[in-house]
């Protein structure tokens, strides 16, 4: 008799599980798609949960590999052309923020910031940046001389413009 009621108690409390057979996670994972639940239950096998070491795995792992080999099939010189990269960089901005939002780390975050330095010290370091340059000294000169001069203009027609007829302040 014990054991037929134990057996029951088993089948119960299969029956009750409210995750049908599912890992359960010690933490909220970001959405229910399949991947991310995955990306979940990797971090928390490994590392016990949703950390930063995991998100930097998973960075390097998932998202700089693919990063990495697509900018390894362009030629270095196609590096600094925008349109050449402009998928790349976007898939690769794609992917952190799909990371962190599955383990409800907050994106953009130190991490990712650090990353995107790596990816643009590797990869953008010796693209010219012409549009970012200083402007040529004369153009300078012009934008710092031409208020330093309108202020006594404008300071000796306020004064000019409140005297009496009389010629008395």
């Amino acid at each position: 008799m014990k054991g037929a009621l134990g057996f029951f108690g088993v089948f119960l409390s299969i029956l009750s599980d409210p995750t049908h057979g599912k890992p359960t996670l010690s933490f909220e994972c970001g959405n229910n798609s399949q991947s991310c639940i995955g990306i979940c239950i990797l971090c928390s096998d490994y590392y016990g949960g949703p950390t930063t070491d995991c998100l930097s795995s998973l960075f390097e792992n998932l998202c700089l590999t693919k990063f990495e080999s697509a900018m390894a099939s362009l030629n270095s010189t196609d590096w600094c052309i925008w349109s050449n990269v402009r998928g790349l960089y976007s898939n690769l901005s794609l992917c952190t923020e799909r990371m962190s939002d599955c383990l409800q780390i907050p994106w953009p975050n130190p991490l990712v910031e650090q990353t995107f330095v790596n990816i643009h010290s590797k990869y953008f370091k010796d693209c010219p940046a012409e549009e970012l340059s200083d402007p040529p000294s004369v153009v300078i000169f012009a934008l710092v001389v031409t208020p330093i001069c309108l202020i006594p203009i404008m300071v000796s027609l306020v004064v000019l413009k409140t005297k009496n007829g009389d010629g008395s302040s």
